[in-house]
């Protein structure tokens, strides 16, 4: 069984519930409450919030998720247009340079043709 299937199992210590949150607008908020085993809430764990909102591009909606480093679910709505912006500008930086590497990476055949042949007659001179 190769590693990657192996590290299948479900973490117990990790456990969260996962309430999420929207203004059927802009985005969602998910708080991430930790849990033990039982489902009962683990309060030695911090709650987490994490944003998510998309962006249109070309090729389709793209989901832009980003940490809210907040301790409250009214922080986490107060800090959520900030950090969705930030997450939106390194989400285009990112594209951006994704888009400047596959036109850097462009072959530029010599005159073999797609046969395999130079030029264009079957006479080759060496």
């Amino acid at each position: 069984m190769p590693d990657d299937l192996a590290r299948l199992d479900f973490d117990t210590r990790e456990l969260c519930r996962e309430d999420v949150f929207t203004d059927q607008r802009v985005g969602t908020i998910r708080r991430m409450v930790p849990v033990r085993p039982d489902g009962s809430d683990d309060p030695a764990r911090r709650v987490q919030f994490y944003g998510e909102t998309s962006l249109l591009t070309p090729a389709g909606t793209l989901p832009v998720s980003f940490r809210l480093e907040a301790q409250t679910l009214e922080e986490a709505t107060t800090l959520f247009a900030g950090a969705a912006r930030a997450a939106v500008e390194d989400t285009v930086r990112q594209l951006r340079e994704l888009r400047q590497q596959a036109a850097s990476s462009i072959v530029v055949p010599d005159a073999t043709t797609a046969s395999g042949l130079r030029g264009g007659g079957k006479i080759q001179i060496p």
